[in-house]
């Protein structure tokens, strides 16, 4: 399914601090065929998600659609009251949404043993999501990175052992210029939470104005812009036994194909 396609299809309207649709603008509304490849690849019907960084309605509605259970942690009321609204009008079964603060999902999500990690946190503050003190896209970097390694870590420990995660990261620039390195220091954070580096994709976002504001800062700067995220695999536990339990790959789209 084409952004395109998932937009006609009723299953997107939208989300609070988006604006435009998914095929035509450069706003963080996350990727539903990612979504749909992410859950095909790493996961099998039935299984569980955790997502620490929840934000919109995407990864909820998505894994619902393809017979998976997730659920997410979310800071905001107001989103988490926006995608429980969308799941309950476009799903059979709404995913699950818990309003709280993620450096403290050991004590909102009792339950452990989830089968699939699966998340995209704020880039530092390259997006301000809210003025909430525990909301960490408004913190200076060093407050960022620290409760950023506590959240990862305590997702990681409700996995299950010989599964997966994928964590979807850009990146951003301080005030000096220079890139913070978000790829690099949440394959830092996960390896030190139990979850081995294994794969790596790229995401290439939609250029929109980018050529033209790129063009004067390279001018003035030399700096370059960025039209891509990360797609970063970690593996908790044996990638062989990971794999094992998922069998046959199936891509629900070219199943219908054939």
């Amino acid at each position: 399914m084409t952004n395109a396609e998932f937009e006609a299809s009723g299953l997107y309207d939208g989300y609070s601090g988006n604006a435009g649709t998914l095929s035509d603008s450069g706003t963080s509304v996350f990727d539903p065929v990612l979504c749909e490849l992410s859950y095909a690849w790493y996961t099998k019907e039935g299984d569980t998600i955790i997502d620490p960084f929840a934000g919109g309605s995407v990864r909820g509605i998505v894994a619902e659609k393809m017979g998976r259970f997730y659920t997410g942690v979310e800071l905001r009321a107001e989103q988490v009251e926006a995608n429980i609204i969308q799941g309950s009008e476009l799903c059979d079964a709404c995913p699950k949404w818990v309003q709280g603060d993620s450096a403290h999902i050991d004590e909102l999500l009792p339950e452990d043993g989830f089968d699939f990690m699966f998340t995209c946190p704020p880039y530092a503050d390259l997006e301000v999501y809210s003025d909430d003190p525990a909301d960490i896209s408004n913190m200076g970097i060093d407050g960022f990175l620290e409760m950023y390694e506590i959240i990862l870590r305590k997702t990681v420990e409700k996995l299950a052992d010989d599964r997966f995660a994928v964590v979807v990261i850009g990146d951003a620039r301080g005030k000096d210029g220079f890139y913070y390195n978000l790829p690099g220091k949440t394959v830092e954070f996960m390896e030190r939470a139990g979850a081995r580096y294994y794969n790596e994709a790229i995401l290439v976002t939609p250029a929109g104005s980018l050529p033209i504001r790129a063009g004067r800062q390279f001018a003035a700067s030399r700096k370059l812009g960025k039209i891509h995220q990360n797609v970063l695999t970690f593996c908790k536990g044996s990638p062989r036994e990971a794999a094992g339990r998922l069998g046959e790959v199936v891509i629900p789209d070219l199943e219908e194909q054939e």
